[in-house]
């Protein structure tokens, strides 16, 4: 049996601005190890809100939230921050490169805010990871020095490196260029067969969809496939 590593049981979420409002309702879903999902769904439709919940950043819900089969609903801010920077790792539309640091110290960072390892092999784990992404000749760059496509590969490198066990995405490739958004693609998909790596992405991309293991579809706060 593959192992769940994320599960949802009913969750729903309203907002309050001017009324109560519900922009989620009764959410279930889980994803196993090894997986490849994306979320699909026009703008407004919640696919955003609930990648918020998902990776704990959002704790204003009803329902369940479990991670490593851990219920997170009850968890302190502080066991959640914990939860995100050791299980979850995040690859954004924009990258969120810190410009003052060079690539290296970009894909080490929360790594060195874990501090499960010593300092030496961070930067040693940070290489292997810009190594199979071909980006370990950058290393030593600053970020401003990088093209689209390669501040997204550093981003992803700077995902692995504390071993997440789900890979979260909001728009990975929604800035990029269809070559640059394959290459995405790929690298995605070299970590689930590699590393049985799974992976949830929001995505207004349909190509990129299509190409997924499993497509959840959402509309008005709803999965509806």
């Amino acid at each position: 049996m593959p192992k769940k590593v994320l599960e949802t049981i009913n969750i729903n979420k309203y907002f309050y601005d001017p009324v109560k409002f519900r922009v989620l309702s009764d959410i279930n879903m889980s994803i196993n190890e090894g997986e490849f999902v994306s979320v699909v769904g026009k703008s407004g439709c919640g696919k955003s809100t609930l990648l918020y919940i998902l990776s704990t950043m959002d704790t204003a819900y009803e329902g369940e939230l479990l991670i490593n089969n851990v219920n997170l609903t009850k968890k302190t801010d502080k066991d959640l921050a914990i939860v995100r920077n050791e299980h979850i790792g995040f690859v954004f539309q924009f990258h969120y490169l810190l410009a003052e640091y060079n690539v290296l110290r970009n894909v080490m960072l929360p790594g060195i805010k874990l501090a499960k390892y010593p300092l030496k092999e961070i930067e040693h784990r940070a290489m292997e990871h810009l190594r199979t992404l071909d980006m370990a000749d950058q290393a030593l760059k600053s970020p401003n020095q990088l093209s689209g496509g390669q501040k997204q590969r550093v981003a992803i490198a700077r995902a692995l490196i504390n071993d997440p066990i789900i890979i979260m995405g909001d728009e990975p490739t929604g800035n990029l260029d269809k070559k640059n958004s394959d290459m995405v693609f790929d690298i995605f998909n070299n970590l689930v067969k590699e590393r049985n790596q799974a992976l949830l992405i929001v995505t207004h991309d349909p190509d990129f969809a299509a190409r997924t293991h499993r497509t959840i579809e959402m509309a008005d706060g709803k999965i509806i496939s």
